[in-house]
């Protein structure tokens, strides 16, 4: 079928919301499977064996999420995103159907299926990579920002969902399933996605000369791979000062310098750094780094405090986690459709930081005695920040390039803020472990210090019983007091968002309410990439 002039806007309404079932199935998947998994994994290591290797599980996926995001934008760009995106989902389900199938005598041990474990959930991870990125692609290839808000907005508020139901989804796989189903469960789901998408799906494919950028790909996977390891192992693992942490730093900003003026040669970069020359596009990469740093590092100790401090079950601080995201998902609705309705944007990045270091604040003054309710307060208002903040920043970073670029856009946002929680979880994570070190060596002395050296091993409900009532007691407040000051550290990041926003510049969405469209490209035909032939 070749390509058609442009329909209405109320025609295109009707083409995206027939596929926004498709691409909201797809991101739940994403954005569920490390929930569910990490339910699940005291009943995996309990069966695979192989705990010293329990952090690269889930390592292994961020890697694999991480180094992809950036490559699925841009072969997206060049090929059309309906195939790369079905392939994306095919990737997620192939490593999904391995993970179930780990130690299945495969490598001929526990120790092997912990290996194989690894493996196929880096292979999850470069699919995922995927499906985040090009969903959000695709509502861009469907509708022009002035409308995008509206869909974003529902997309966002899916992911909130999504983020509720899976520890549930984990509890009660784990409780009444074989674990492997936390891998299993994507089977059917991604069938629907995939079906769905490959029928009602209908984007513009561009025929044009290409050239993939190996050596820019290649580069800057290992440059990435080594910072996310540096984020992971820095402080835990390793030593900051040791030599495996030094030499990472080395590989990854040899790598990095030089993938930068490879991207200035090639006929067609991986990350295109002409992207940046523009203020908003550099600016909201920032706010989205920040985001991430802030935002996702500090929230990473939360059940810590709910489950030991506050006594929650596992479960339970799953859903004491309802009202962030329930702010999120009303405020993410309401901006997406503030923004269509207006095609103002610039003061929701703003508010959205406002509200972030206020939640910040307000989570930094927890301590051992603070209710569940009031943290459920503390974390409303946090949601309040993300729901402002989250689809606006990928909004405005994809009106910020050519529609060619689209793809490069939405992957660059998705891996500044990710990249960004890798940081703030490894800085975070040192500032807790050294707090608490020193909190519980001036309440219990000595004998205080070795608890501290136990790890996470020590902190779940029957440990923390058979303490002596003096101990815990001052294990508690320790605990409180370290979560706490990872707030204050956050605070601090969270503060500079507000403070880069509001030098955005508000340029019109391209595509108002009334202008015509159909084929998902800018009105503006000078900023058309060449396109051929039509639709996929």
């Amino acid at each position: 079928m070749t390509q058609t002039e442009a329909e209405p806007i109320p025609g295109r309404r009707r083409e995206v919301m027939a596929v926004l079932p498709g691409l909201m199935l797809a991101m739940i998947l994403a954005m569920l499977d490390n929930m569910i998994v990490g339910t699940a994994m005291p009943r995996i290591v309990g069966e695979l064996g192989g705990l010293s290797h329990l952090s690269w599980v889930v390592t292994a996926y961020i890697l694999g999420t991480t180094v992809s995001t950036p490559i699925w934008g841009k072969i997206g760009d060049l090929y059309g995103r309906k195939t790369i995106f079905l392939a994306s989902i095919a990737i997620f389900m192939f490593g999904s159907m391995l993970c179930g199938m780990a130690g299945m005598d495969l490598l001929g041990g526990p120790s092997g299926g912990m290996v194989e474990l690894i493996a196929f959930r880096a292979i999850q991870g470069l699919g995922a990579g995927g499906l985040m990125v090009n969903a959000m692609a695709i509502i861009g290839d469907l509708v022009p920002p002035r409308e995008r808000g509206r869909y974003q907005g529902i997309m966002a508020a899916m992911m909130s969902l999504a983020m509720i139901a899976g520890p549930l989804v984990g509890g009660f796989i784990t409780d009444h399933l074989n674990w492997r189903w936390a891998f299993y469960v994507n089977l059917p789901l991604g069938a629907v996605a995939f079906v769905w998408l490959a029928v009602r799906l209908r984007l513009p494919k561009y025929r044009t000369e290409h050239r993939i950028d190996w050596l820019g790909a290649g580069l800057l996977a290992v440059g990435i791979t080594a910072l996310v390891l540096i984020t992971t192992w820095g402080g835990n693992q390793y030593d900051w000062g040791s030599w495996q942490i030094l030499g990472l730093a080395v590989v990854a900003v040899v790598t990095l310098a030089i993938f930068i003026p490879v991207q200035r040669r090639v006929a067609e970069p991986i990350m295109p750094l002409h992207v940046f020359a523009d203020r908003n596009f550099t600016l909201i990469s920032l706010i989205g780094f920040l985001l991430g740093f802030a935002m996702f590092g500090a929230i990473n100790f939360l059940p810590l405090y709910q489950q030991t401090v506050q006594g929650a079950t596992a479960t339970n601080s799953g859903l004491l986690l309802l009202p962030m995201m329930g702010a999120m998902m009303v405020v993410s609705l309401f901006v997406g459709q503030a923004i269509t309705r207006t095609g103002r944007y610039k003061a929701f990045p703003v508010v959205g930081g406002v509200f972030m270091v206020a939640g910040m604040w307000l989570l930094s003054l927890q301590d051992a005695h603070t209710r569940p309710w009031q943290t459920g307060v503390f974390i409303a208002v946090l949601g309040l920040g993300m729901g402002f903040l989250m689809q606006t920043t990928m909004l405005i970073a994809q009106n910020s390039v050519e529609q060619k670029d689209l793809g490069v856009a939405s992957s660059a946002s998705t891996f500044f803020r990710s990249i960004g929680g890798s940081f703030g979880v490894s800085l975070f994570g040192a500032v807790f472990n050294h707090n608490l070190t020193a909190d519980l060596t001036g309440r219990l002395g000595p004998e205080g210090a070795t608890l501290a050296e136990g790890g996470g091993g020590r902190l779940d409900p029957a440990s923390l019983a058979q303490l002596p009532a003096q101990m815990r007691t001052g294990l508690l407040e320790a605990l409180a007091s370290s979560i706490s000051s990872v707030f204050v550290w956050a605070i601090f990041f969270a503060a500079l968002v507000p403070l880069l926003a509001v030098f955005v510049k508000e340029i019109p969405l391209r595509g108002g309410p009334v202008a015509p469209a159909g084929d998902g490209q800018d009105d503006d035909p000078a900023r058309r990439p060449p396109v051929v032939a039509a639709i996929d």
